[in-house]
């Protein structure tokens, strides 16, 4: 219970930071803590719901599984621009660039392969 709780506290201010800098993700990580908080507090999970702009998306992953055209769109934009800052900071390292390639090409796939909702767009 309290496990779940701490890493519902960690992933929601990892999250905020997203409010500040423009591009660190904010949705992912509530999604975690909104997950997190759905088995410790449900409470606080049902605010993260109730944020107007990212509350119904994170809702709507949790329950369903499912992103939005813009969604996916947006992630994995992010993606590409982590993998090319990526490519250019460890172009010198094979190993580290592979591993960090992976596991973006692993996150692209799991986010290209999920449903749309289906009044989505």
């Amino acid at each position: 219970m309290w496990s779940w709780r701490i890493l519902g506290l960690i992933a929601f201010a990892f999250g905020a930071i997203g409010l500040f800098i423009p591009i660190w993700p904010t949705i992912v990580f509530w999604i975690v803590a909104a997950l997190a908080f759905a088995r410790s507090n449900p409470a606080w999970a049902e605010w993260i719901y109730a944020r107007p702009k990212v509350g119904p998306v994170i809702r709507t992953f949790v329950e369903t599984g499912a992103l939005t055209r813009a969604g996916k769109t947006a992630a994995l934009g992010g993606m590409a621009l982590a993998a090319l800052i990526m490519g250019l900071a460890f172009w010198k390292r094979p190993v580290p660039l592979g591993i960090g390639l992976s596991i973006l090409g692993a996150g692209a796939l799991f986010v290209a392969t999920r449903p749309r909702p289906p009044a989505a767009d």
